[in-house]
This record gives C-alpha cells, sequence and structure tokens, in this order.
C-alpha cells in the first residue's frame, strides 16, 4: 500500500473519485499506451496511470496505534524510588490506543477530518497542501475562494473535503519563526494545534489526521515544534478523551524520527518509558492546555510576591519580605507538576533565610567574576589535558560533555584554572539541557578530586548547571566510585540526585546517544572490550 509501512496488516483499499484533470489524464494514459510497443508495455503504462487516477484509500482501521509498537531499548532496568522524579505525563494505555503515528499522504487517509497547514490567503504551496489540493479538487478551491478566503495565523477555518476520503478539511495558519520573537511563535504554535482539536470535537468527528503544522519553510525548528504539539495534543486528550477515538499524526519521512524520539515522553507506554521521561523532558512543558509559559515573569511573582520596589525598599526590608511560607503563592510548592511548569524553581520555606539568600548572592557574585577571567585568562595548559570536551549530541540533540577520569591529574593541575576552563566550556552549553558521561576507566588514586574542591565547585555553579543537567552517566565505576557517588550526591549534591546514573559499560550509553556522536579516547574502548566482549562490539554496529 501506498504511505503505509512495510509488514503493517491493511485492509483492502476503496479507489477515490477520479481527480478533476482525470480527463486529460486518460487521454494522456490511452495515447501513451497505444504507442508502446508490445502487449506488456501497453499493460505496465495502464497500471501506472490507473493508479495515477485512482489512489488507494488508507483505513485507519489499518494502523497501529502507538500502543501496539513496541518501545525501544532504554538499557539497564533500573527501579524508580519513591523520591524518583515523577512525569507530568503517566503511562495511559487507554490515550496510547488512540494516539497513531503514520509517514504517509494525509489525503488519502479515511478519517472524519484532517487538517492542512497553510497560509493566511490559504493558497500556500507545500507538498501537504498540493496533494490535499489535487485530490479534493476544484470544489475546494471554489469553496475556499467564495466562503473562507483567509484565516488569521493560529486560527481554523473548516471545509468540506470535497473528492477526499475525510469529510472536513480544517484548515490552520502556523506562525513565522524568529528568535526574538520566539515567545510569540509558540503560542501561535500552540493555539493551532488547540483550535484544531477543539474545532474536530464542535464537528462531531471520532477521527482526525494532523501533520507537523510548524514549517521548516517558515523558520520553525522541527524538534521544538514536535514538543508543542504533542504535548497539547496530551492536554487535551487528558481532558477530553472521549471526544476523540484516533489522532494520526501524520508526518513526512523528515520529522518522522523527531516523533519516534519525543512520543514517549508525552505518551510513555510503558513504567520504566515514564521513568526515562522525567529525566528526559524539557524544563519547561507548558501549563494545563500545554501551552507555553513565561518563566521571567513566574520567578518575579515568586520572588516577590509582595511587589516590593527597589526604590521604596532596601535591600534587607526587601529579603524579610521574601518568606513566602505564609503568602498565597506558598500553596504552589508542594504541587510538583506546578514547580515544573514554572521552569523547576527551588523552593522557599520559612527556612530559606535572607542570610542563605545572601550566600547564594554571594556565589553568583563569584561566578561572575570567574566567567569573566575563563573568558580572558590562557586555558590552554588545561584544555591541553584532553580530560574535558564536548561530544557531539544526544538522541534528543543535547550536548554531551565528557570528562575523562585517568587524565585528570588532581595532584598535579592547576585546580583553578581547571575551575575556569570547566566554566568556559559548559557556561554556552548549561542555558539549555545537557547530559554529562564521566568514564572512570582505569583510574588511579591521583585522578580523585577531594570533597572539599567538589563541594567549592558545585556551590559556586548556578542554578542553570544543576536545573538543565538531565543525566550523568558513570561509565566503570568501581565499588568505591559509586559508594562515594552515593555519599556525595545524598549529602553535597541532592539537586543531582535523581540523574546520576552507573553503567558497567559503554554499550549502555548508545541508548542515549549514537555510537558517532561519542568521541572517547581508545584505552577506553579497549578495555571496554576486555570486559564486555562481544556486547560492546554488537552495540556499537547495531547503533
Amino acid at each position: 500500500m501506498k504511505g503505509s509501512k512495510q509488514g503493517m496488516d491493511v485492509t483492502r483499499p476503496r479507489k477515490l473519485q477520479p481527480l478533476t484533470v482525470g480527463g486529460e489524464l486518460r487521454k494522456l494514459r490511452n495515447r501513451l499506451a497505444s504507442a508502446a510497443v508490445g502487449r506488456k508495455m501497453r499493460l505496465d503504462a495502464e497500471q501506472i496511470f490507473d493508479s495515477a487516477l485512482n489512489p488507494e484509500v488508507v483505513e485507519v482501521t489499518s494502523l497501529k496505534t502507538w500502543s501496539l509498537i513496541p518501545p525501544l531499548p532504554l538499557g539497564p532496568v533500573i527501579t524508580p524510588g519513591p523520591h524518583s522524579p515523577r512525569s507530568p505525563f503517566p503511562c495511559d494505555p487507554k490515550l496510547n490506543d488512540k494516539i497513531v503515528l503514520w509517514v504517509g499522504d494525509i489525503s488519502l487517509l479515511n478519517v472524519d477530518a484532517i487538517v492542512n497547514s497553510t497560509n493566511e490567503s490559504m493558497l500556500e504551496r507545500n507538498s501537504v497542501s498540493d496533494r490535499i489540493y489535487s485530490q479534493a479538487g476544484q470544489g475546494l478551491l471554489e469553496e475556499i475562494k467564495n466562503e473562507i478566503k483567509e484565516c488569521k495565523t493560529g486560527d481554523v477555518q473548516v471545509t468540506s473535503g470535497h473528492n477526499l476520503p475525510a469529510r472536513y478539511i480544517i484548515h490552520t495558519v502556523g506562525p513565522k519563526y524568529n528568535i526574538k520573537y520566539q515567545t510569540a511563535a509558540e503560542n501561535s504554535l500552540h493555539s493551532c494545534y488547540r483550535n484544531v482539536l477543539q474545532k474536530a470535537c464542535e464537528l462531531g468527528v471520532n477521527t482526525i489526521a494532523i501533520p507537523a503544522i510548524n514549517s521548516v519553510k517558515r523558520n520553525y525548528p522541527p524538534d521544538q515544534g514536535a514538543h508543542i504539539a504533542l504535548r497539547t495534543v496530551r492536554r487535551f486528550l487528558d481532558k477530553y478523551s472521549s471526544c476523540l477515538d484516533k489522532v494520526v499524526l501524520t508526518v513526512e519521512n523528515s520529522d518522522a524520527g523527531i516523533y519516534e524520539l519525543l512520543l514517549p515522553l508525552y505518551f510513555p507506554r510503558t513504567e520504566q518509558e515514564e521513568f526515562h521521561a522525567a529525566r528526559q523532558l524539557p524544563n519547561c512543558v507548558g501549563g494545563l492546555d500545554g501551552e507555553p509559559l513565561l518563566p521571567d515573569r513566574q520567578i518575579r511573582i515568586i520572588d516577590n510576591p509582595h511587589h516590593l520596589h527597589a526604590d521604596e525598599e532596601s535591600l534587607s526590608t526587601q529579603l524579610e519580605g521574601l518568606g513566602v511560607g505564609e503568602h498565597a503563592f506558598s500553596q504552589m510548592q508542594g504541587d510538583l507538576d506546578q514547580q515544573r511548569l514554572l521552569g523547576d524553581l527551588p523552593t522557599y520555606n520559612t527556612e530559606y533565610t535572607s542570610e542563605s539568600m545572601m550566600r547564594e548572592m554571594q556565589n553568583n557574585i563569584s561566578y561572575d567574576r570567574l566567567l569573566r577571567r575563563a573568558r580572558t585568562e590562557d586555558l590552554s595548559e588545561i584544555s591541553g589535558i584532553g580530560c574535558l570536551y564536548q561530544s557531539g549530541v544526544d538522541r534528543f540533540g543535547r550536548p554531551v560533555i565528557v570528562f575523562v577520569g585517568k587524565w585528570f591529574k588532581f595532584n598535579e593541575i592547576n585546580l583553578e584554572k581547571a575551575l575556569l576552563y570547566l566554566i568556559y566550556l559548559l557556561d554556552p552549553l548549561v542555558k539549555g539541557d545537557y547530559v554529562i558521561t564521566y568514564f572512570h576507566t582505569m583510574t588511579g588514586n591521583n585522578n580523585y578530586p577531594s570533597f572539599n574542591w567538589l563541594k567549592e565547585v558545585y556551590n559556586i555553579l548556578p542554578y542553570k548547571y544543576k536545573k538543565n543537567l538531565k543525566a550523568f552517566y558513570i561509565v566503570h565505576p568501581t565499588f568505591w566510585t559509586k559508594m562515594m557517588t552515593w555519599w556525595f550526591t545524598t549529602f553535597m549534591a541532592p539537586a543531582i540526585k535523581q540523574k546520576v546514573f552507573s553503567l558497567p559499560g559503554v554499550e549502555y550509553l548508545y541508548t542515549s546517544m549514537t555510537p558517532d556522536q561519542l568521541e572517547i579516547p581508545a584505552f577506553i574502548t579497549e578495555y571496554d572490550m576486555t570486559i564486555n566482549g562481544i556486547r560492546y562490539v554488537s552495540a556499537s554496529e547495531s547503533g
């Protein structure tokens, strides 16, 4: 079947109404068939044009739902503890049965409604719209010209399906993306998906096919658009699951990989997927409807709930006024989902005194001074060691920082410059999500930093380092390493405790990143092969 995945069971297709240009195509078909030499060539020519004149309809019942597609391997099985991070999108088999991810021609789907992403004049030329207009026929163009005429960005307009299998076409206009107006673009894209789903419910449809409304043609990053699409659909189905039986996410080949990776974050199929999703989700997963939030405004509200003005109150008075324990906003602090929506803000309580806040302010001042030094001083002495560097990105596009323990000679290097180089390398990366991979391979006593130095570094680094760190992998750990890691994350760095994972071999990294994105020294590869043997080779070849 055209457009369907290989190995997929499908029902016998029915035929669409001929295209509006069918007469001309039939004349061309007959001329070519007549000119063809031999019976076989005539039959081939007729078959090709019959396929163009009568494309096959894809029944939605023939497509596999998301719940029937087996999850990708997630590496070592990890049992979530009572204090493990919780995903705001729990595993829900009933919702997973409503989701279909399909690569194919949306105009061939036999659903109640399909979505067309277009421009405000509703005449945009793109591969999806072209197929819809071609199959629907001249009647669609006339309806738009005479009755609809235009559609504003973020809004929807409805037309008949005309010659399509679908009864309705819901047209919507996606936004143009500009980094300066990122928030406006995100809000408009959310409105597109939300309005499409609401309109589908108003029309009383049971099945709907939705393409990627965000467009590379309008400079919208595909991965960011997919996040908004999936979380909006998930939030809508959480509230109105009875409205829709099937939501077919119809994507092009270029977007298929992105949706396959991101769907488990918003529609986890197992407890393990849900646990991993809690660590992989972006810091902001939108509001209760999936709409984008403004973290800066939320931070200002919580940090200054009494709206004190700097020019009227002294710094000490403001710090005293920051006790939010008795304020109405303090009710948010116990809500883990709300904390995630507000950007993983640190929890303030009545014990969070002005003294601790002053200490945090002093650390921020110290960090700013170190950052200025890191940008100006010569750090080639540390960079030349090669123990810390960025090595590509993981499967979610997040930068991967590699730290090679064996090459970090704690007692021999300048620790102050080591800290400066750490800041120089990480500061531009930690503005977004990132992961760290530490190789403990073949390290000795002279490679172990003191706890005092680690504590000093941890305290100096701003909160964004802890917040945006999504995973800290320790490869080839020893028993001593596991014990010290537990002690450090329990008593010194509890904010990252749930993000640290000990892995026995390099192969376990390949569920999070592809081998071609991971550059590691040869001695690590050789050591891994000696202890893991053929498993290492198999993992790297299949990556």
